[in-house]
Parts: structure tokens; sequence; C-alpha cells
């Protein structure tokens, strides 16, 4: 495995496009602690993000984790390109003459993205407990480490996305096509869930019960928008009397369902280049 991986790292870093995305997708979640420094000042309205309490503990877990993951289109790109670039400059079928099996490409593509995850995971949880130190109002061990379900939500959101656009780019072959037909899906399940939701079943929850097994919107559901659990988003909504009853937790049926669809995708990759003439 170590022999695999060191391969694709190699293949990665010589490229000078991938290297940059990759670089330019962590400097991109550092800037998340430069939100503490915004500030508004609109003579009687100030407002300083930092003293919402978005970087309290425990909250800034599902805030962290919720922000980095916007950011994920960057390494997506990184993975579609590994995967197209693989045919186009023969490295594919270079590799298959020197000995390796496409089982063995297949598991070195996906230990990439394990990798990948696994860093941005780590990445995330350090600069959470940076921040969160600095400018939470709670520093109780068991405050800070409560609620780290969403660090776990974050890992396997990256992973199962990562191994969608792995598929893609296997399908496809070409970056801009793989991408074009990512965001093609994205606005698929957008529609679809609008139809359920306002055409067909307008006056229950079942709309949310079948489209939560769609591919992007089971990934979505890991982890939902935290702006709503802000006091101040609170006091809002009650005095303009919206009552506030979403569910902000990590369900073990939301991450079951992602990794089916990270199985799945690793599964079908792994079939259509076996079965395909290179």
């Amino acid at each position: 495995m170590k022999r695999l991986l060191s391969i694709e790292l190699q293949k990665i870093w010589k490229n000078k496009a991938s290297r940059v995305l990759t670089l330019t997708y962590f400097i991109l979640l550092t800037f998340i602690a430069l939100i503490a420094s915004i500030k508004f000042d609109l003579g009687i309205f100030k407002l300083h993000l930092a003293e919402m309490g978005i970087f309290n503990f425990p909250f800034i877990w599902h805030f962290n984790t919720y922000i980095a993951a916007i950011l994920k289109l960057f390494l997506a790109i990184v993975i579609v390109s590994m995967m197209a670039n693989e045919y186009s400059y023969g490295t594919l079928k270079q590799n298959l003459i020197d000995g390796m099996s496409k089982k063995e490409f297949i598991l070195s593509k996906f230990l990439t993205i394990v990798l990948f995850a696994a860093v941005s995971t780590l990445f995330v949880f350090m600069m959470s407990l940076i921040l969160g130190y600095s400018f939470s109002s709670y520093t109780e061990i068991g405050i800070v480490f409560s609620d780290l379900e969403y660090i776990l939500a974050y890992f396997i959101k990256l992973i199962g996305f990562f191994s969608f656009c792995l598929f893609l780019g296997i399908l496809v072959k070409r970056s801009a096509f793989a991408l074009g037909f990512l965001l093609v899906w994205n606005i698929i399940e957008g529609i679809a869930k609008g139809i359920l939701t306002f055409k067909i079943f307008p006056e229950s929850n079942t709309a949310s019960y079948i489209t939560q097994f769609l591919p992007l919107e089971s990934m979505s559901n890991l982890i939902v928008e935290p702006f709503s659990r802000l006091s101040i988003i609170k006091s809002i909504g009650n005095q303009i009397g919206m009552e506030n009853s979403k569910d902000y937790g990590v369900h073990f049926s939301s991450i079951l369902i992602v990794l089916c669809w990270t199985f799945i995708f690793t599964f079908l990759s792994y079939r259509l280049l076996k079965n395909r003439d290179l």
C-alpha cells in the first residue's frame, strides 16, 4: 500500500496544476481564522463575528467543518484531474504494462482519497482547537471535546465526495466534462428534491426521506448548516415568530448511506476500468 500511495503522490506533486490546487485548498482553510477579525461598525449597529460565538466550543466543530466542506471542490478538481491525466499522459497504460493490476490501480487512487481526507480532517481539527482556545468562552475539557462527531462526519463526507469524483473521472476521462457532469448531477438532485417537496409530497416528510438516499444529498445531510444555531439568529427568529425545529445532529444512518455510496462508486470505478479496453 505504501508503494501504491507513493506512486500516486509523486504523480500529483509533479503536476503543477494539482500541486497549486492542493496548496490553495489548505491555504484557503486557514482563511477561516480571518472570520474572527471581521467587524461591522455602522453607527448603532456593531457586529464582531468572533463575539457571536462561532468559535465557542463545541459549536466550532460544527461551524468549521461546514465551512471547510464548501472548499472541497479544490481537492475534487485534483482528484478528477488525477484520473484524467492517466488517460492524457498514458501513465495508466504504462502502470499496467509495468505489472500493476487494475485492482491495485483503483486501490492506489482510493488510498490517495483517504489520505487527502485524513490530512484535511486533521488540519481542520487542529485549526479548530487553536481558534477555540483563542476565542471560546468555554474551555473545560468535557465541553471542548463534545460534538466531535462533526469531525468524523467531515472525514466521511470528503471520502464519499472524492469517491464520486474518482468515478466521474474514470467514466468521462476528461476533467472539464467530469466536473460539468458533477454540476449537472447537483442540479438534477436539486430539481428532484424541489419536485418531491413542493409538488408530490408537499404536506409530509416523504420527500426528505426519499432524497436522503441521493449521493450528493446524503453527503450534504452529514453536516447541515450551523448558522441558525447561533443565539442571535434564534433571537431574530423568535421575534418574528419563526420556530426552529431543525435537527443538527450527525446520525449513524446518514454516515451509513454515504459509506454505501463510497463503496458503490469505488466498485463501479473498478468495474469500469476492468471492462474497458485501454
